[in-house]
């Protein structure tokens, strides 16, 4: 029997990062904030990212092939927090945000981040409510040095 409570209290331990998923297909380009997100293989470089489904950013991620991931510092949770909201309640979450797009994908990345990574998908698996992406490393930078924003410091649950 799955004890309903515990299940939460223990999948909410898992430790998250938070992170801005740039996405673009043609014109149009988005941002949202993932927690789920890791690495999975050194050789080739591969992270799963996973999308919530009902989000219009999956079915850019899921038409282009291609994200970035901008790595947040720990006094980036009002930016995190900002992106958490869907476009098509807030509008153009990147209005206001300095960003450029990515060498190798064209995806937006946050100009004052940690740094970021690009990726191309290579394979998705489409079960639950998120899609799990596997993204190989395609590029990646270093902006500057910081603590990394995480999940279990914002107060905030995702998860469970």
């Amino acid at each position: 029997m799955l004890d309903e409570k515990a299940k939460k209290t223990m999948l909410r331990k898992i430790p998250h990062g938070l992170y801005i998923c740039g996405v673009k297909n043609g014109e149009e380009i988005n941002g949202f904030t993932v927690s789920w997100l890791m690495q999975t293989s050194f050789k080739p470089p591969l992270v799963i990212n996973g999308v919530k489904r009902d989000s219009g950013s999956h079915e850019i991620v899921k038409e282009s092939g291609v994200f970035s991931i901008s790595f947040l510092d720990s006094e980036q949770k009002d930016l995190a927090a900002k992106f958490f909201k869907p476009q098509r309640r807030v509008g153009n979450k990147l209005a206001d945000v300095e960003f450029y797009s990515g060498e190798e994908t064209g995806c937006p990345i946050i100009s004052d981040s940690l740094g970021y990574i690009e990726c191309k998908v290579v394979n998705a698996l489409e079960e639950g409510d998120h899609t799990i992406y596997v993204g190989e490393v395609i590029g990646s930078g270093v902006h500057r040095q910081g603590e990394q924003l995480l999940l279990e410091n914002t107060g905030w649950q995702y998860g469970g």
